[in-house]
């Protein structure tokens, strides 16, 4: 599932994306889409920074998998169909086992809509980590 719509800047440890909150869709109800689902928008974002660090190296692209966050903070209770949506990323850390801590926002203009720091792991060789295999 993607739920961004396009990439709009990337550039070192940083990344901007964009959402169009549809009208319909799996999130959607009546009211809007969960403020809840920025989670899912801030994970996207990181998986194309991610995607877009290994297309500069000449690499493919490798599963990652979202590990967890902190803080998660709304100040809507549901983003609005129609909302252009800009969803900031930033790496604050990244470890040589994989395990990489990013910074994110989502904002709406000027208004900062959720932020997020969010930990995620991207094993060299994902289907050796998910058999239980990697020293």
């Amino acid at each position: 599932m993607s739920l961004l719509d396009c990439v709009v800047a990337a550039e070192g440890e940083r990344l901007v994306a964009e959402v169009v909150v549809p009208e319909a869709g799996l999130f959607n109800r009546e009211d809007g889409v969960g403020a809840w689902v920025g989670l899912e928008y801030m994970a996207q974002a990181v998986a194309a920074w991610a995607g877009w660090q290994g297309r500069q190296a000449g690499h493919a692209p490798r599963i990652g998998f979202l590990l967890g966050t902190r803080r998660y903070r709304s100040a809507v209770a549901r983003f609005e169909p129609g909302q252009r949506l800009r969803v900031e990323i930033q790496r604050s850390y990244q470890a040589d086992n994989g395990l990489g801590q990013f910074d994110c926002h989502i904002h709406c203009g000027e208004a900062e809509l959720a932020s997020a720091t969010i930990t995620v792991f991207g094993p060299e060789d994902p289907r050796e980590f998910l058999k239980g295999e990697t020293p």
